[in-house]
């Protein structure tokens, strides 16, 4: 029986393990968990279980990570803790961290550079009202996108990653006049 939860939805997790992203310096932690009314949500307890139980999906999933701004113009994202997922009791504390700094931030007694107005933490020194928080947004000039990414001009260059094989998943090919990570990564043999 396959079970799906809406996109967007706050649901009760398990958590299960996590993989450091770096991204321009900083760490962005990837968490994975599972909802806890899934049908394997019982069988997985920590990150060795989604190897164990759904073979490839880990290695699919930080492939997924290190190349999906590529298409866009990006540069291959690069990893910590040699791009191996930490277990579930490495993450919690790291949860448990980082929700310790939120909120300090949120409860700082001076205002910073990060503007931390809230309508849901009453508690917090910077709790405003919804009326407020609309007149914020209105303050502020309209969101206008970007320029779309204009398409490369030669399809040479374009990468498209399949996992067939384990690590590693490719090989930098260097071109003319480019430096590190803006190579060409082709499969390895």
């Amino acid at each position: 029986k396959q079970w799906y939860q809406r996109r967007v939805a706050i649901t009760a997790g398990k958590i299960l393990g996590v993989i450091a992203l770096i991204d321009k310096d900083e760490t962005d932690w990837k968490v994975i968990s599972i909802d806890i009314n899934d049908p394997m949500a019982e069988s997985l307890n920590d990150i060795e279980d989604v190897n164990e139980k759904m073979p490839g999906l880990l290695p699919a999933s930080r492939d997924f990570f290190r190349n999906y701004k590529v298409p866009r113009g990006g540069k291959y994202n690069i990893f910590g803790f040699d791009g191996e997922w930490q277990g579930r009791e490495f993450t919690e504390n790291l949860l448990e961290e980082t929700h310790g700094r939120w909120r300090e931030l949120l409860n700082r007694e001076s205002k910073g550079k990060i503007m931390t107005e809230n309508t849901s933490n009453a508690g917090s020194p910077w709790h405003i009202s919804k009326k407020e928080a609309r007149d914020i947004l209105k303050s502020n000039p309209p969101y206008t996108p970007g320029a779309a990414v204009p398409p490369p001009d030669s399809a040479q260059y374009v990468s498209f990653v399949e996992r067939t094989v384990s690590e590693p998943v490719c090989s930098v090919v260097e071109r003319e006049g480019v430096e590190g990570e803006d190579n060409v990564c082709v499969p390895s043999e």
